[in-house]
């Protein structure tokens, strides 16, 4: 039998940055559910939030980019519902949501998300599921070893690419693309950490933490989206992207490692960042891509210094 969903029972936070291609179709399905929706807008230019307005559901419109988790934690105070469900706006609910609501009931879980398939219908290994990263998983990524060697032990450990999708489990870090928690969780761990800005990170560092409480985190196959992946982030330039994922990684790395972790990242993210101007081929030898990996190598030589972060601070 479904578990019941009602806008009593469950939020559906979307939350919005120049989705207005994606936006319908996420709506429509996820008005379907008959959850309460929720679109948080961080300061979109384009026609997302008109075209949200036009479905009826309710919206916050922010005039400037708060970042996600500064967006989702207004989503989660704006609402009442005990379960949230996090929704990105090209992601299509297909069925299912029910079960996590009922996965999430069980007082020892804190979080469960479902299975995300690509737009053809295939389940998104390596991006649906994934074990925390450590030092050595991040040194391979940012080393460009996984680019050479994606089969490596380590990366097919952190992205979990053996896992079977279709058997519901206990599992580190669900994609926070479709992820659904618990109200009293998320109170009680202060929310999202809003110092990840604008985004990356912020989803992986709260599984992290709600695993650490010693709260279950599950992954329920039954529940199903088809999701497109980095609609918002494509449209920033190459550089934005590239400091604001090593931005992000290097405040996780101050947050969670100890450190010889936070040692082994910021020398990996150094050195990285450095092979990458110099053989990383075309695409990072223009001036926007040089200046960025310059400033994250920068970044990461600042970051050894630091042993702790306050929530909400930003790593600059």
């Amino acid at each position: 039998m479904t578990h019941p969903v009602t806008p009593a029972s469950v939020a559906i936070l979307i939350v919005t940055h120049n989705s207005h291609p994606e936006i319908a179709t996420c709506l429509i399905a996820a008005l379907r559910t008959e959850a309460e929706v929720l679109v948080i807008d961080n300061a979109s230019t384009d026609a997302t939030v008109e075209t949200a307005r036009g479905f009826g559901v309710r919206i916050i419109a922010n005039p400037h980019n708060l970042g996600f988790a500064a967006a989702v934690n207004q989503g989660v105070r704006a609402t009442t519902a005990p379960c949230l469900l996090l929704l990105n706006p090209d992601a299509v609910i297909e069925g299912g949501i029910g079960d996590l609501a009922e996965c999430c009931e069980d007082p020892q879980t804190g979080a469960a998300g479902g299975k995300l398939l690509s737009p053809e219908g295939v389940p998104q290994f390596g991006f649906n599921v994934r074990s925390f990263p450590g030092p050595l998983a991040i040194s391979l990524e940012c080393l460009m070893i996984n680019r050479l060697w994606p089969g490596n032990p380590v990366n097919w450990r952190y992205r979990c690419l053996g896992l079977d999708l279709d058997h519901a489990q206990e599992v580190d870090q669900p994609a926070g693309a479709f992820l659904m928690f618990r109200r009293d969780i998320w109170q009680r761990l202060g929310g999202l950490d809003e110092g990840y800005f604008p985004v990356w990170f912020e989803d992986v560092d709260f599984c992290k933490r709600i695993r650490d409480n010693g709260f279950h985190v599950w992954y329920r196959p039954k529940a199903v989206a088809h999701h497109t992946g980095s609609h918002s982030i494509a449209k920033l330039p190459v550089g934005c992207r590239t400091e604001y994922w090593y931005r992000s990684l290097l405040r996780y790395s101050v947050q969670q490692f100890g450190f010889l972790g936070r040692l082994t990242t910021c020398l990996s993210v150094f050195t990285g960042s450095l092979l990458r101007v110099l053989f990383g081929g075309t695409t990072y030898r223009g001036p926007e891509m040089a200046r960025a990996h310059f400033a994250v190598a920068r970044l990461a030589i600042r970051t050894l210094w630091i042993s702790k972060l306050e929530p909400g601070v930003i790593l600059r």
